[in-house]
Order: C-alpha cells, then structure tokens, then sequence
C-alpha cells in the first residue's frame, strides 16, 4: 500500500510539477531593497544557512519565495535529486521531510528547522525590517 501511495504521489508532481514552477516564476515577488552595506551583512549572515528542498515541493515555494521577498540568497540544496544532500538532511534533522532549514551558529553547532510556517518565522525574524 505504502509503494501505490508513493507512486500516486510520484506521478502526481511529475505532472503537476512544471505548472507549479512556472506559477513561482510568474508571481515572483518584489525584492526587499537594502542600503549596500545592509544587504552585504545580510548576505554575510545568510552564508550560514542552508535550505534542503524538493523544486515541485509547494511548501518549498512558499518559503523560496519569502526568501525573495526578503532578498535572501541562501544557498539551496536539493534533497531530492542528490543523494548526498539526502542523507545530510537525514543525519542532520532525522527525516527527509522538507523544507529543512540547516542553521549553523558561529561554533559549527548546527540546528535543523523543519516546517515551512516555522521557516518563514525565523526567516522574518532575523531579517525582515520593523515595517515589513
């Protein structure tokens, strides 16, 4: 039962798949504009973090394009199509559920943030300005 529930899922994105990225292409949001300095430490911080995702994942577009939005360029790996992110996502967080967020703290400690409403919080958090 469990290999017909994956495989209905399987097909389901693989045609559905192309329209959902065309969808993120088309309704791409407006870049946040930082003063040069302000967006090179953004950019700085961001060097950090990690975002495991799937491309055709919904959930995964949601938080790409809050990472627009806020003019993150947060270095995307796909836990789909590459193995070795796939058992770094697994070892780290414990399960290949996506989006993952890997965030590393200036020891080398790493924290693994599952859940794209919980992503999209922090991601707010830590760099959305008061007004947005």
């Amino acid at each position: 039962m469990k290999f017909i529930v994956r495989s209905f899922f399987k097909i389901l994105r693989i045609l559905l798949g192309p329209f959902m990225l065309l969808r993120e292409r088309l309704t791409r949001p407006t870049g946040l504009v930082r003063a040069p300095e302000l967006q090179q430490a953004v950019d700085q911080q961001c060097q950090s973090l990690a975002l495991y995702q799937f491309n055709t994942c919904p959930f995964c577009i949601k938080v790409r394009q809050e990472m627009r939005r806020l003019s993150l360029p947060i270095e995307r790996r796909d836990a789909q199509n590459d193995l070795k992110n796939c058992a770094d996502l697994m070892q780290g967080s414990g399960a290949t559920k996506v989006p993952c967020l890997k965030i590393t703290d200036e020891t080398g400690q790493s924290q693994w943030l599952n859940d794209s409403g919980a992503i999209i919080a922090y991601l707010r958090g830590r760099f959305a300005p008061a007004s947005v």
